[in-house]
């Protein structure tokens, strides 16, 4: 996932870029267009983290209407949009570009399964130890009600839960009990369940063989299915919510495999928009809007944005962003915040400062410690009297994807 390309002109789509070899498409109308993959030989040289800040940020802002004004009242867009809410849409994108990178990293580790499920678990992991330790800590010396031998071994059950990813949203004792939205500490880390799970749904299909065009394609096919009609009764709400969050993960394992024949244009990210747009009022709005969505996103990530990819130089403070936010916004309802708007100036400064301070002293720390996978070994080649020759002894080792 690195390398070198040519920049775009932002005045011609996302631009000029190579032109296509002969006899390939090379233009949608009379433009000339570059594909996914294309934009994937930029590296890091894109506006993902930037995109995947902003989605962070909108979970925050979503979630100060529920915090403040209690679980019935409807989050931003959700008058508009129906069932989708600004969060909603902000976790489709995470689910998207994690379903794309994902599948690029398990591509990239060739075959070392250790390699990948190493990356995997310091992403994940020990960021979520600590914001689980801090919280419990935080809450147990200022903010519980309830006597210290009642909390104190809740508390470490608590993050024991918190860390298996099956009940990240236990309360604690005497912790929000009057808040509006009730005593959920960090209700935000449910999604990372579901998140885990479509890693290793990547790992096993990897393994098996069935990382592949075909097998995706009935995948998605599969997904979109259950989205478009009522699930029956005897669908257990874990396998819906799999299936909500695996299907944009599923479209972003698609992008990454047809990557070499996905163009980027604008007036793609056009029609997909007039096509959500007249779905809105039918009940196919949800399987048009995840992949116009997930579509638009990477062609905004690989758009030139000039100055603003100086945002790469920062870090990417948005995992950081997400697991704090919750606690902290619950933390000024818990003063007696009632205004959503109040609630995001509060709580967003507080919550990028602990989004900070975890890049640069626990998240970065642990994704150095990854291990590289091994430099690919080139198939010999017969010489003039059809023996193989022997591999060389150095190769060129390729760079990590990104996440």
């Amino acid at each position: 996932m690195s390398g070198k390309m040519r920049g775009y002109s932002c005045s011609q789509g996302i631009a000029k870029a190579r032109p296509a070899p002969r006899g390939q498409a090379g233009s949608i109308g009379s433009m000339q267009h570059i594909t996914l993959a294309d934009g994937a030989l930029r590296g890091r040289n894109n506006n993902f983290n930037l995109i995947r800040m902003i989605a962070a940020t909108a979970v925050l802002v979503s979630h100060a209407w529920p915090l403040s004004l209690g679980p019935q009242a409807a989050a931003p867009l959700e008058h508009v949009l129906g069932t989708i809410s600004l969060g909603s849409i902000a976790v489709a994108i995470f689910f998207g570009l994690s379903g794309y990178f994902i599948t690029a990293s398990f591509q990239n580790s060739r075959g070392d399964r250790m390699v990948f499920i190493q990356a995997r678990l310091l992403r994940l992991f020990p960021a979520l130890a600590v914001v689980a330790v801090l919280t419990v800590i935080v809450a147990g010396v200022a903010l519980t009600t309830a006597p210290a031998s009642q909390y104190w071994p809740a508390a470490v059950k608590y993050v024991l839960r918190t860390l298996s990813l099956a009940l990240p949203m236990q309360p604690l004792p005497g912790v929000f009990e009057d808040n509006p939205f009730g005593p959920a500490v960090n209700g935000s880390l449910w999604t990372l369940f579901y998140e885990f799970l479509c890693y290793m749904g990547v790992l096993a299909l990897g393994i098996v063989g069935l990382l592949r065009r075909d097998f995706l394609l009935l995948l998605v096919t599969g997904l979109f299915l259950i989205h478009a009609f009522p699930p029956p009764e005897w669908y257990h709400p874990r396998l819906m919510r799999l299936a909500e969050l695996g299907y944009p993960f599923a479209i972003g394992m698609a992008f990454r495999l047809w990557q070499k024949q996905i163009p980027l244009h604008w007036l793609i990210c056009v029609a997909a928009i007039l096509l959500s747009v007249l779905a809105r009022f039918t009940p196919w709005f949800n399987v048009v809007f995840i992949p116009a969505l997930i579509y638009c996103t990477f062609y905004i990530g690989h758009l030139n944005l000039g100055r603003l990819r100086e945002y790469n130089l920062l870090g990417d403070y948005s995992y950081g962003t997400y697991i704090y936010a919750f606690p902290i916004q619950q933390v000024v309802a818990h003063w007696g915040v009632r205004d959503p708007f109040v609630n995001i100036a509060i709580a967003l400064p507080i919550t990028l400062v602990c989004a900070v301070l975890s890049w640069k002293f626990v998240e970065k720390p642990a994704l150095d410690l990854r291990r590289s996978a091994p430099p690919p070994q080139p198939k010999p080649q017969p010489d003039a009297f059809g023996a193989a020759a022997s591999t060389p002894a150095s190769v060129r080792r390729e760079p990590r994807a990104l996440k």
